[in-house]
């Protein structure tokens, strides 16, 4: 690789490759040593295309979600299926990986602009900005570097733009998936909210099982699904919609219990497939 070669986004690709490694070795233990991950469906990964692909997730923390999906992605393309063991696989990461974030949130001192250029595409909200309900216009270019994105790789999203739980879809989402046409893989995460702190860059508590469930992708008709339609689709694909509000939120849940909690998950999913 060329010292000063550049991704469609001008970022050096060797300096975000480093970067990735640095922060893949440093966050390795939040899910493996200090918390355990139980990672499921990762072998579908492997045979996702080059580009064109857009994960969509419920949200927990600001960054621990999206390190344990670099985790994940990076792990399975190296062949280890639904674990993380052996850090040897962020050595050569998948440099064309984006996640949207907040541009807010990505300003806010130096840590999160390294973060951001590991793969951030930063966007303005267009209903919160600095804790304060507002409304304002969605930016062209915006729309246009998630284009990009998606064009160029895979995109990570949270359609609720927000970490809290059990808040509406943000209609956004379905426009890009209308608009680019990706492939649409869901995931569902649970327990970071309980391990993390709202930023995900400190450790509440430990030994706290964390879930990653990598779905099938959706089923879309791009040109005849309306908007709403696919939004009720990502509600239940994430698992944010009411019917899923069932479990006491700051709850550390044994191996046991999460063994029941997942069977009574994996029958909605069934049912809702």
């Amino acid at each position: 690789m060329s010292l000063f070669k550049k991704n469609t986004f001008g970022q050096v690709l060797y300096l975000k490759k480093w970067l990735i490694r640095l922060l893949g070795f440093v966050s390795h233990g939040r899910y493996r040593r200090f918390n355990k991950l139980h990672i499921e469906g990762s072998e579908m990964i492997r045979d996702l295309p080059e580009r064109g692909v857009l994960f969509i997730a419920n949200h927990q923390t600001y960054f621990a979600d999206v390190a344990a999906m670099f985790h994940v992605f990076n792990a399975a393309l190296k062949g280890r299926v639904d674990n993380i063991k052996n850090i040897g696989y962020i050595w050569n990461p998948k440099l064309n990986i984006y996640y949207v974030a907040a541009s807010e949130t990505m300003k806010k001192g130096l840590l999160p602009k390294i973060f951001a250029y590991a793969g951030a595409v930063t966007v303005e909200r267009t209903w919160r900005s600095n804790g304060k309900d507002v409304k304002r216009q969605v930016k062209f270019s915006d729309i246009s570097n998630i284009g990009k994105a998606i064009k160029d790789g895979w995109l990570i999203t949270f359609p609720q733009g927000t970490t809290k739980p059990f808040n509406p879809i943000r209609k956004g989402t379905a426009h890009i998936i209308k608009t680019y046409k990706p492939i649409v893989i869901p995931i569902v995460i649970d327990g970071f909210r309980r391990s993390f702190d709202k930023k995900g860059l400190l450790i509440k508590k430990r030994n706290v099982l964390q879930s990653f469930v990598i779905k099938k992708p959706l089923e879309i008709d791009y040109e005849n699904d309306s908007i709403e339609k696919i939004v009720h689709q990502i509600e239940f694909a994430i698992e944010q919609h009411p019917s899923f509000l069932k479990v006491e939120e700051e709850k550390v849940i044994s191996e046991k219990e999460y063994a029941q909690l997942k069977d009574t998950l994996n029958k909605k999913r069934k049912f809702w497939s």
